[in-house]
């Protein structure tokens, strides 16, 4: 799995690529306690590179969006999510903690 972040204006970008399962759900934690240490909340989390996730994977996205509504701070937003994926969200009941969209500067702009 490979990350990458990018300060914006009004949100931070992370790019998420690979698998995300229980191995590699610590890298990307890491990315975005990193961004959310910098007190930023407003997140971008493009998933259009990301081939499988694991329950570790949703569990990493829901802690962030647990940190970045708190006292209304701001949010994780999801882009490019695969239909699998969403799937496998939705049988979870997850898809209406997230925002979903399909174009990364809709999302951006979103904020």
């Amino acid at each position: 799995m490979e990350t990458s972040t990018t300060n914006l204006k009004h949100c931070d970008l992370l790019k998420v690529s690979g698998r995300i399962d229980s191995t590699t759900s610590p890298q990307m934690d890491e990315a975005l306690k990193a961004i959310l240490n910098a007190k930023r909340y407003n997140l971008v989390v493009d998933m259009k590179e990301v081939t499988y996730m694991s329950s570790a994977g949703m569990r990493v996205l829901i802690n962030a969006q647990k940190v970045c509504r708190r006292y209304n701070r701001g949010e994780v937003i999801l882009v490019g999510v695969s239909p699998l994926i969403y799937e496998a969200m939705e049988l979870a009941g997850f898809t209406v903690l997230f925002k979903f969209f399909d174009d990364p500067l809709l999302a951006v702009g979103y904020f």
